[in-house]
């Protein structure tokens, strides 16, 4: 018996409204107690670990090699945790979507190589000019015109291409640490295969923390951590700073950060609001940026972890980025001693479990890549760009996967193109 083929991955939603319409904050925390449950308590406390690790010692490092004070760094941190954070609890309650805020990692780092040129203030000043860009784009309509037009399949390619690096993550980090990788592996495929309720990505952190504990690969805390208190930065403005930061890192929040969230979203079946997301990235980037913060957007690895079948029933999956924004909210506020406990975890375990969380978004963006005939070279096209993890002038991959896909499209397949245009509305 032949089997149907793979649905096309969703288009963006049609509401043409500057904030598309929502089920609403009421609604969303009418219902939050009901879907608080293992599976999405577990997919928010792996998108918390995995944001908080890794991401965090970025800054931390950039701001010290900088020479930056300890106010200073805990006031970076602060923006962009608390402002992310915020985001996640706004959009995911009003319209019941897991959407996760969070800040640009290639930002980051575009950032910290821009501090031996720039002053703090003069940074601060094109991050604002930065968030203004993005409230104007999103002000606009045309970062949702864009979206609704880029063709479904080479964005769900931008997607696997972008998240795949995780999954290839798990094999590398078990040269370096089997016993904990193996007990990761061992923890989801058990609980995956034996468990109805327990998502097989709890599994893997429990197993995971047990066998690094059992090995002794904790890292130990510094007993002198104290609290830092965060501290609003004046800002001056240099055109070398714009040109040099704000626009690739408004290129970055919109064309890759975002884009990597709204198609981890429409691969999970959801319609994301883009331009509620885009206007919010905006706005609270510009706050963030009064505390230093680089950017504060929407999160497209922690999205893809929220939206993930181990995140639970997709009605209920929105709380886990509610709960993530919560978890991200505190890290940010009490940033300077929450570092030292999160960081003690060993990088092998975040990095298993991460990827082990992305094994169903991976599978989903694959098959809405290439379970049609159509736009396949413009998917594969993005595909690779996106895996080879290219960056140029600051700007990483998923943005010039989705410009390269296109192209080729355009190209090679422009015939696909005209057919769409003639069977819309």
């Amino acid at each position: 018996m032949s089997s149907s083929p793979p649905a096309a991955p969703p288009r963006a939603g049609t509401d043409d409204r500057l904030v598309e319409q929502g089920p609403g904050v009421r609604s969303g925390l009418r219902d939050l107690p009901a879907h608080l449950n293992l599976s999405t308590v577990g997919a928010a406390v792996v998108a918390t670990v995995f944001g908080c690790t890794g991401p965090a010692l970025i800054i931390i490092n950039g701001a010290g090699d900088a020479g930056l004070s300890a106010s200073q760094t805990a006031s970076w941190i602060f923006g962009v945790y608390v402002f992310g954070g915020l985001n996640s609890l706004l959009l995911a309650l009003y319209y019941r979507q897991p959407i996760a805020g969070a800040w640009s990692i290639p930002g980051a780092v575009l950032v910290v190589d821009a501090l031996g040129t720039f002053t703090l203030g003069e940074l601060v000043g094109a991050y604002l000019v930065s968030g203004a860009l993005v409230l104007l784009l999103a002000l606009t309509g045309v970062l949702r015109r864009v979206m609704t037009w880029l063709p479904g399949p080479i964005i769900m390619a931008m997607i696997a291409g972008a998240l795949v690096e995780f999954a290839i993550g798990v094999v590398e980090a078990g040269r370096a640490a089997p016993w904990i990788v193996t007990s990761a592996l061992a923890g989801y495929l058990l609980v995956t295969r034996f468990s109805k309720k327990l998502p097989g990505v709890v599994g893997a952190l429990v197993a995971s923390a047990v066998a690094a504990g059992l090995t002794g690969a904790f890292v130990g805390i510094d007993p002198d951590t104290r609290l830092a208190v965060p501290a609003l930065v004046v800002p001056t403005f240099d055109w070398g700073a714009v040109l040099a930061v704000s626009v690739p890192l408004t290129v970055l929040i919109i064309g890759a950060e975002n884009a990597q969230a709204t198609g981890a979203l429409m691969a999970a079946s959801y319609r994301p609001p883009i331009n509620s997301m885009s206007l919010l990235s905006g706005l609270s980037g510009l706050a963030a940026a009064g505390f230093g913060g680089h950017t504060s957007n929407i999160a497209g690895p922690m999205t893809a972890i929220c939206t993930s079948r181990d995140a639970g029933p997709e009605a209920g999956r929105y709380a886990a980025a509610v709960l993530n924004g919560i978890l991200f909210i505190a890290f940010g506020v009490v940033s300077s001693v929450a570092v030292a406990f999160v960081t003690a975890l060993p990088v092998e375990l975040v990095t298993s479990v991460a990827g082990l969380a992305m094994i169903t978004v991976l599978l989903s963006s694959f098959q809405g890549a290439f379970g049609s005939s159509r736009f396949q070279i413009g998917a594969f096209f993005a595909l690779v760009i996106a895996m080879s993890g290219v960056s140029i002038a600051g700007i990483s991959s998923p943005f010039w996967a989705l410009l390269g896909g296109v192209t080729a499209s355009l190209l090679l397949e422009f015939d696909q193109f005209r057919d769409r245009a003639d069977h819309s509305d």
